[in-house]
C-alpha cells in the first residue's frame, strides 16, 4: 500500500535529520502513539481498528491505561499476522464477506511483514486532505517534513478548543500546510482556521481541492507533481496516482501578470486566484486523467457560454453589478487567456466586441437586423454556425472587413476545443463594453 511507502519515506528522513536509526515499530511508540492516541481525542480514525474499540475495565492491568491497552491489543494484532484495514492502513477487509473485501488479492502466501503495518500508520498521518473527505498523499520531503511539524500544533489545538471535532489530521495536515505557505516556509506564530458548525459540532473548515492546487504551483518549483488519492471510509475508494501539473495551473498568475502588469494595482492576487471555486470536484477532476490548467475551470463560467457549445452552458450575459463580478470577470478572462495560451486572442475579442458595438449602431431607426446578427454571431455554438454569422454581417456592412476576415481565420486555426472559450472572451469583452 501507498500508505507504507510514504511512511517508509518519512521515517528514514527522519532518522537522518534527528540522526537516529528508530524502526517503524519504535517510531510509533515514541511519537505517533503519545501524540495521535494517548488522549480520549485521537488524531485520526482507522477503521475497525483498536483505538476506535471500547476496552473494558476488567481488561486493564495494573499500571495500564485504556490507551496503552490498546496499543498493546494493536502490537498483538500485527504479531498474530491480522492483516486488514483495522491493522494496515489502507488495506482491504480480514475477509471477503466484509464490505471493504473489494481489494483482497487473488495472489497466494502474501507477506507483509510487520514493519509495512506501521509504516501505513505513518503514512497515513501525512496525508493532506480536501473537500469531499478525499485524501493525497505527496511523496515530496518538504512537504512530509512540514506535516510531521504541526503534529505538536494540533495536539495544542484540541487541547485549547474542547467543543471541535477530533480525528481530523487529513483536514489539519492541509490547514497547516496552507498556513506555512502563507509564512514563506516557516513555522508560523499564529494560525489561521476556518472552522465550520453544524447541528452543534464545531469541525475545521475543509479546504478544496483546487486551493491547494494553486498553493502547491505557487510553492513547489517543479513542473509536475505526483499525488496518490484516495479515501477511508466504511468502504474505501482508491483514486490512484495523479500527475498534477503545476506549470500549467502556474499560467493563471504569469497571464494575470502580462495582462495587468501596468495596471496601478493588481486586480487579482494571487490568495483571491486560489480562492474561488472551480467546476469540477475533486473526484471529478481526477476523472481528467490528469489534473492541471483544463482541471482549474472556474465555478460558474459555463453559465456564461454559448448555449449548446459545450456540457451545462447556459448562454446568460454577464452582468457587471458589484466588486465581485468584476473579480470574476477578470478571473474568466484570464483562465480562457491561459488555456488559449496566446494574448493576441483576446486583444482579438476585445477589437470585435467593439466592431459588435458600432455594427448594431448602424441599424436604421426601430429596426433591429443588425443587432440580431450580432447576438447570432455572440451564440454561436460551432465554428460552422460562427462563420456563417460572420458572413452575414460581412454582406450588411463594410465595417473593418479586415478584422472579420482576420478572425474567421485565427477560428478555424484554433482546435475545436478552444472555440466556445474564444467566443466567451467575445461575449465577456462585448457585455464589458457596452455596460
Amino acid at each position: 500500500m501507498y500508505t507504507s511507502y510514504i511512511g517508509k519515506k518519512f521515517l528514514k528522513l527522519y532518522n537522518e535529520k534527528e540522526r537516529l536509526n528508530l524502526s517503524a515499530k519504535d517510531f510509533f511508540n515514541t511519537v505517533l502513539f503519545p501524540l495521535f492516541f494517548n488522549d480520549d481525542r485521537h488524531f485520526m480514525h482507522v477503521h475497525g481498528s483498536t483505538f476506535f474499540q471500547k476496552v473494558s475495565e476488567k481488561d486493564i492491568q495494573k499500571g495500564e491505561t485504556k490507551h496503552t491497552f490498546r496499543l498493546s491489543r494493536l502490537h498483538k494484532d500485527v504479531a498474530d499476522g491480522r492483516l486488514s484495514g483495522s491493522t494496515y492502513v489502507g488495506y482491504a477487509a480480514e475477509t471477503t464477506q466484509a464490505v471493504t473485501s473489494g481489494q483482497v488479492s487473488t495472489m497466494k502466501d502474501q507477506v507483509i511483514n510487520s514493519e509495512e503495518i506501521y509504516f501505513s500508520w505513518i503514512g497515513h498521518a501525512l496525508c493532506l486532505g480536501v473537500e469531499g473527505r478525499y485524501c493525497l498523499l505527496i511523496p515530496n520531503d518538504e512537504i512530509l517534513w512540514v506535516l510531521y511539524m504541526g503534529w505538536q500544533s494540533y495536539r495544542k489545538f484540541l487541547n485549547q478548543t474542547p467543543n471541535i471535532k477530533d480525528k481530523e489530521i487529513e483536514f489539519w495536515n492541509t490547514v497547516w500546510l496552507l498556513n506555512v505557505f502563507d509564512n514563506d516556509w516557516n513555522i508560523p506564530n499564529h494560525l489561521n482556521i476556518q472552522t465550520d458548525t453544524s447541528a452543534g459540532e464545531t469541525r475545521i473548515r475543509k479546504i478544496v481541492w483546487s486551493q491547494l492546487v494553486y498553493e502547491l504551483c505557487r510553492k513547489i518549483p517543479i513542473q509536475m507533481l505526483s499525488a496518490y488519492c484516495y479515501k477511508l471510509d466504511k468502504t474505501n475508494t482508491t483514486l490512484g496516482f495523479m500527475n498534477i501539473y503545476l506549470h500549467e495551473v502556474s499560467t493563471v498568475f504569469e497571464f494575470r501578470d502580462k495582462l495587468f502588469i501596468d495596471k496601478d494595482k493588481t486586480i487579482l492576487s494571487d490568495k483571491e486566484i486560489s480562492m474561488l471555486s472551480t467546476y469540477f470536484s475533486f473526484y471529478s477532476a481526477c476523472q481528467l486523467g490528469t489534473i492541471g490548467l483544463k482541471a482549474m475551470e472556474p465555478a460558474k463560467l459555463r453559465q456564461f457560454m454559448p448555449r449548446g457549445s459545450v456540457a451545462y452552458a447556459q448562454g446568460k450575459d454577464f452582468k457587471f453589478n458589484n466588486q465581485e463580478s468584476y473579480q470574476y470577470y477578470q478571473l474568466y478572462k484570464i483562465w480562457i487567456t491561459a488555456m488559449l495560451n496566446k494574448t493576441d486572442l483576446l486583444h482579438l475579442a476585445e477589437k470585435t466586441a467593439g466592431a459588435l458595438l458600432k455594427f448594431e449602431e448602424e441599424d436604421e431607426r426601430g429596426k433591429k437586423v443588425h443587432a440580431t446578427i450580432s447576438s447570432n454571431i455572440r451564440e454561436s455554438k460551432s465554428i460552422v454556425k460562427f462563420i456563417e454569422n460572420i458572413s452575414e454581417l460581412l454582406a450588411k456592412s463594410d465595417l473593418d472587413k479586415d478584422l472579420f476576415k482576420n478572425l474567421v481565420k485565427e477560428v478555424l486555426q484554433m482546435p475545436s476545443d478552444n472555440f466556445p472559450l474564444f467566443i466567451t472572451l467575445i461575449r465577456f469583452e462585448y457585455n464589458y463594453q457596452k455596460q
